[in-house]
């Protein structure tokens, strides 16, 4: 068949409104993170494989150097979603009205409690009067030590001193004897090779036993400001897709993730490794039922220890994106 001038005109303009419209369809999302602990070495594989463009969305990455910086972008509009953001900011400014949905749990509590090995301190009812290293204050890390120490051990935050930090800085209060004890993240202590530590305790067996129950608590989860989620749902669901496909991939993956952490952290090779090592230990992208009762529960635990000063109310955590995307994860 042979076109005329006019049926090229069409045909052309067809494709070009086919163009413009694939282009428009593209959600635009802003996406935050923090750039150091455990959400430095998601970020980073999450952003250069492309997990959530290749669901649609065109996403700008803002990160954040400080761990409550995302909570904070949140509150602001600065960002329409967090990803391993802290638990506790999350639950916090939920608490106290702050137009936000938790949708995600992203970051699994795979935090011990260490001393070196010379330390002559046994267990963790011996840390009373003690110097103890943790994230700063608001964040979950920081939350969850609180309410284990006071829970299981009666350890008031007065009875022992806090010194935050984030996890590199924590790892040398350490070596340094700055502090007698500190709570760190796996993916630290799988890097310090060269330093003999023993391990008091951890933060999921510790959460085990205050709560009698078989949950494991998370650090981190995905945010989403009311606002975007109520104008842009197919864009969230699409953004857990991009988180679970991410997961699965790193947990497969684990040298390509090494080399991505040696790239764009600096990470020396044995550091990159260790951290890759622990991703099936730390990341997770679930929003069951189990998991809203755990955060109901953490809540209610941080609001015991004084950490959380308000009740989080059930319309703070959405399932629907969740919900909706496990129909489409991959088999």
């Amino acid at each position: 068949m042979i076109m005329t001038r006019w049926t090229r005109a069409i045909v052309a303009g067809f494709f070009a409104c086919a163009a413009l419209s694939s282009s428009a369809y593209a959600q635009k999302i802003k996406v935050g993170y923090w750039t150091s602990g455990v959400s430095l070495g998601f970020g980073s594989t999450l952003e250069q494989m492309k997990f959530l463009e290749k669901q649609g969305l065109e996403v700008e990455w803002i990160k954040f150097g400080d761990v409550n910086a995302p909570t904070r972008a949140i509150v602001s509009n600065a960002i329409d979603v967090a990803f391993g953001a802290s638990t506790a900011g999350a639950l916090s400014i939920a608490a106290d009205g702050v137009p936000v949905k938790i949708f995600l749990a992203t970051q699994l509590a795979e935090v011990q409690f260490v001393v070196p090995e010379a330390s002559p301190i046994k267990s963790l009812a011996e840390l009373r009067g003690k110097k103890v290293g943790m994230s700063p204050p608001g964040s979950a890390t920081h939350s969850l030590a609180i309410a284990l120490l006071e829970g299981n051990y009666g350890l008031k935050p007065a009875d022992y001193t806090t010194v935050p930090g984030n996890e590199p800085r924590l790892a040398q209060f350490l070596m340094q004897g700055e502090v007698q004890a500190a709570a760190l993240r796996g993916t630290t202590i799988a890097q310090m090779n060269e330093v003999k530590l023993r391990v008091l305790g951890n933060y999921i067996d510790e959460w085990k036993k205050l709560t009698k129950s078989s949950s494991a608590p998370v650090i981190g989860v995905g945010m989403v400001h009311s606002e975007y989620l109520a104008k842009n749902p197919e864009a969230v669901v699409k953004f857990v897709i991009g988180m679970k496909e991410a997961t699965d991939w790193g947990a497969r993956n684990t040298a390509r993730v090494a080399e991505i952490l040696q790239k764009t952290a600096n990470l020396p090779a044995d550091d990159a490794q260790a951290y890759a090592k622990m991703w099936s230990a730390t990341y997770v992208t679930s929003f069951e039922a189990a998991d809203i009762a755990m955060l109901k529960k953490m809540a209610e635990i941080f609001k015991q220890a004084g950490t959380l000063k308000n009740n989080v109310p059930d319309s703070a955590f959405a399932a629907d994106p969740y919900i909706k995307a496990k129909s489409r994860f991959p088999k």
